[in-house]
């Protein structure tokens, strides 16, 4: 039937229903009975389809507590098998040798110079045949991430092959650092990794020299650094992550390598001499031979010229038994001093210029330390310099974001922070910024002798 007679027809029939307008209550109750029978349907539904819904998932298992042995040794078990599993998927050393094999096989001319390049049809075809352990460092992401500047897109094996190399170790470490977190919660407190140099040293030949007696020495000494700068809250305890991401592992392990040279040596904290030297410091200044540092004899650290106003703040804020101060509170000292560029340094130095722990140093604070550089400077002969020159002087370089006050963030900000905490702390340090300018000259002029010769 065509619609138009059908809406014609429809036209025609008598409206039998009334045109009363309903009612406020009367739509609120239609309102209701809708929404009552279509919620019953939908909670219906979900009721059949999402039976689990009725109790809350469990998403908190707490940690076994200590006289409950069995629930420990399960975990620990487990925590092993674990790991165990996770060293088994990392690559050994045959399957990288085949790596490698494959790599060379499979790349694409020319060469530059004599590094050999593979493009990403090669690397596909590699990935193929390397194996399932492989699979993870053959993608388009990886190979994007070493393409540089070459003309013909492809990529360094060599580059290639240390980036999987590196992967491979992150992980051991990991898995290795892993093993020595108790807790298993993804830190290592400072016994833990105390244990874990402690067992790692019979494996680096450039400590083969050590005494046994003084491997708890060595141990304090590696482990300090990684708490002084991991752990700038004091919480007692360091990611494993923030280990990995670090440089000190590296520095560490670097003394793996047999032929390590002496300059390399000397500037790693973790080297037998470097270890050395700061132990046989601690000794020499300690006079009494009590194995503890009084103030005095402090005070006779590097050039022997700090101020008595900071080293009286650093025997009130740091950690003293019976006003006395132990070998590790020393090693916190030490790498305090000797990075003064790093923020963990400047924060550990910071707090003890902030006399009135307000956050911020203020005129009265610098003009505080910076008169015992002046009495310092007339006891040695020297004409004071201005206080008011000074000030003028540190606030130019720190540009803080208030000009009346310094804080933390400012002095790391302004890459100065060594420079000034050094100008209020040591004469000597601030002796060598007054002269700055005479100092340099005298450099080039002894370069310029020693060109002429």
């Amino acid at each position: 039937m065509d619609w138009k007679e059908i809406l014609r027809r429809r036209l025609a029939m008598p409206n039998t229903r009334t045109n009363r307008k309903k009612s406020e209550q009367e739509l609120k109750d239609e309102e209701m009975d809708l929404f009552t029978k279509y919620y019953s349907e939908w909670k219906g539904d979900r009721k059949n389809t999402n039976e689990f819904y009725k109790t809350i998932p469990r998403f908190y298992y707490r940690l076994p507590a200590e006289d409950e042995v069995l629930l420990q040794k399960l975990r620990e078990e487990s925590r092993a098998v674990f790991l165990q599993r996770k060293s088994r998927e990392l690559l050994d050393n045959e399957e990288l040798q085949n790596l490698w094999f494959l790599l060379d096989k499979h790349q694409t001319p020319p060469m530059i110079g004599e590094e050999a390049m593979i493009n990403y049809e090669n690397f596909l075809k590699v990935g193929e045949k390397a194996g399932p352990k492989c699979k993870q460092f053959f993608t388009a992401k990886v190979f994007a991430k070493l393409l540089h500047t070459d003309s013909y897109g492809r990529i360094s094996i060599m580059q290639f092959f240390n980036y999987v190399m590196r992967k491979v170790w992150l992980h051991q470490t990991r898995i290795g650092l892993s093993l020595y977190d108790v807790a298993g919660q993804g830190y290592l407190r400072e016994s833990d990794l105390e244990n874990y140099i402690l067992e790692l040293i019979p494996t680096l030949p450039q400590l083969d020299g050590l005494e046994k007696s003084f491997y708890s020495f060595y141990v304090c000494t590696a482990v300090r650094k990684f708490f002084f700068f991991l752990d700038p809250l004091r919480t007692g305890k360091i990611k494993i992550q923030d280990i990995l991401a670090c440089s000190f592992l590296d520095d560490l392990l670097e003394l793996r390598d047999e032929e390590l040279s002496k300059e390399s040596q000397e500037t790693n904290w973790f080297s037998a001499p470097s270890a050395l030297r700061v132990y046989g410091q601690y000794l020499n200044l300690d006079k009494d031979h009590n194995g503890m540092l009084s103030k005095e004899e402090l005070s006779r650290y590097g050039t022997a010229t700090m101020t008595n106003v900071f080293l009286d703040r650093v025997f009130q804020e740091c950690l003293t038994y019976d006003g006395e101060m132990d070998y590790k509170t020393y090693l916190d000292f030490v790498l305090a001093l000797e990075n003064r560029k790093e923020p963990a340094a400047l924060q550990y130095i910071f707090k003890l210029l902030d006399i009135e722990n307000k956050g911020y140093l203020n005129v009265f604070s610098l003009n505080y330390f910076f008169r015992a550089i002046q009495e310092l400077m007339k006891i040695h002969g020297q004409d004071p310099v201005s206080f008011q020159d000074v000030k003028d002087e540190i606030f130019d370089m720190v540009k803080p974001k208030d000009p009346l006050k310094i804080s933390l963030q400012d002095l790391i900000n302004s890459n100065q922070g060594d420079t000034v905490t050094t100008i209020l702390i040591d004469l000597n340090g601030f002796w060598t910024y007054e002269n700055r300018e005479a100092l340099v000259a005298n450099d080039n002029e002894n370069s310029t002798d020693l060109d002429d010769t």
